[in-house]
């Protein structure tokens, strides 16, 4: 009788022992800290993962606090200059004014996310979750087309610049264009009528669904993914292929006429071709466009991954790296006015001298330009 109790004893503080080894292991997987009643909002995927160090959460919050005190001096201060100054006020800016705008609402998310590091979890739940998500997807809906739009007008004002320039009015209907474009696919999800917005890699930041596994989370996803990736990179790539084909054409005309006329060049410079205002202009919109490609092209590819391919290879710590790719663009943009754009940078130089921008005056390079035309007659 004695042997009987002692077994059943024994078995009781096994399963106790076993209970509380399972609890403790289950308390230090991802999503262990959020409530029962909003569960819902982790995908099983996550589940597999240990809780995330915070070290790892408050790193994140460092480099998110950087980008979102760069993102905003940056991007103000392209909106400021380039809506105050005269000599900025072309519809071809008011394109690289919307993009400013496109990457500031990427900037007024940081704040909860940088929050949401120090509580290691998402706060306001799934209300936080669609806010967070819902700029998210504006952003960077908006900052592709708006890129697309500016390899447009680069083209037109390039390769056509007696008639082909858009004017004010055409300007402003692109712009209202790019932002009826991020409108659907951050209204479905938002409302739930196709697709979803979950919390993804570190449970702090959210994304749309892509990891439920059935078709129509499947079908979606590949929408998206043609909507807000495909369709701007084709029409970008496509051009800037004319407008570079345009550059080539023209260039080969005046060599031509210049062996016509027996003169090395008809340009002042052999290089003012290349270091023209419209052309310095579209290599600031080709760069970004490139940094653009750099910044989101690894989210694409592991959203892809996520909902076609071997989600094993999607750790939390893989996930996030992509995700601070995509916000970094926002905050590198402006800087690449600054450092290309001729006009801007003068501007920079007028208002913000502590800068220390420079930017050669028209008197100078007029000065370069008739010294290089008188050197090139002599040698002729």
């Amino acid at each position: 009788m004695f042997d009987t109790v002692n077994a059943t004893a024994d078995g009781g503080a096994i399963a106790y022992a076993f209970k509380m080894v399972s609890s403790e292991v289950q308390e230090n997987m991802l999503g262990f800290n959020i409530p029962p009643e909003h569960q819902d909002l982790v995908h099983e995927h996550w589940r597999n993962f240990p809780a995330v160090d915070k070290f790892w959460h408050y790193m994140l919050a460092l480099i998110y606090t950087m980008l979102m005190v760069s993102s905003l001096c940056g991007n103000g201060i392209v909106v400021w200059i380039f809506s105050t100054s005269k000599s900025l006020r072309s519809a071809s800016n008011m394109f690289i004014v919307n993009l400013a705008l496109f990457d500031l609402v990427m900037m007024i998310e940081m704040p909860h996310l940088i929050m949401n590091s120090f509580f290691q979890k998402m706060l306001g739940y799934q209300l936080g979750c669609d806010i967070y998500a819902t700029l998210g997807s504006v952003s960077g809906i908006g900052a592709a087309i708006t890129n697309a739009v500016i390899a447009y007008d680069r083209y037109k004002t390039i390769s056509c610049p007696i008639d082909g320039r858009i004017n004010k009015v055409q300007a402003i209907i692109l712009i209202v264009f790019t932002w009826f474009w991020t409108l659907p696919f951050t209204i479905l999800p938002l409302t739930r009528v196709w697709g979803k917005f979950v919390p993804e890699g570190f449970l702090t930041t959210c994304s749309f669904d892509s990891f439920t596994d059935d078709s129509d989370t499947r079908v979606f996803v590949a929408c998206i993914f043609v909507w807000s990736y495909v369709i701007p990179m084709v029409l970008i790539c496509f051009f800037y292929s004319k407008l570079f084909s345009a550059v080539r054409l023209h260039e080969k005309m005046l060599r031509e006429q210049a062996k016509k006329m027996n003169v090395k060049s008809l340009a002042s410079n052999k290089d003012d071709a290349g270091k023209s205002v419209e052309i310095r202009i579209a290599k600031v919109a080709f760069t970004i466009f490139f940094l653009f490609v750099c910044a989101w092209t690894p989210y694409a590819v592991v959203t892809m991954i996520g909902t076609f391919g071997d989600r094993n290879l999607l750790t939390p710590h893989v996930t996030m790296i992509p995700a601070v790719f995509a916000k970094s663009v926002s905050c590198i943009d402006p800087w690449v006015y600054a450092i290309n754009h001729p006009r801007y940078r003068a501007e920079l130089e007028k208002r913000l001298p502590w800068m220390g921008i420079r930017e050669p005056s028209a008197e100078t390079q007029s000065t370069n330009a008739s010294t290089a035309t008188q050197s090139a007659s002599a040698d002729a």
